[in-house]
């Protein structure tokens, strides 16, 4: 079940287990860039002048675009570990 994929230590991917927020955007700019993330998720953040910190600041604030942000975080994770095509 995708739900339940696991990381390398075991953990549930969709618990985000010892991921901070940072490091999941990280993750996330890293695999899809900015504009692959507004493409996604639609947030001005990732439009207008996008930054990691300013993203940060306003996903901190705005607990509804950080959960779509998490969500497709777990989605990644979870197509790739599972060896699907990645969304």
């Amino acid at each position: 079940m995708p739900s339940e994929a696991r990381d390398e230590s075991g953990h549930l991917i969709r618990e985000l287990h010892g991921v901070t927020l940072a490091s999941l955007l990280d993750y996330l700019v890293a695999h899809y860039g900015f504009a692959g993330l507004d493409e996604r998720l639609k947030l001005n953040c990732f439009a207008v002048n996008p930054s990691v910190k300013s993203s940060l600041t306003f996903l901190r604030r705005t607990p509804w675009a950080r959960a779509k942000v998490e969500e497709l975080y777990v989605r990644l994770r979870t197509a790739e570990i599972l060896g699907r095509p990645r969304p």
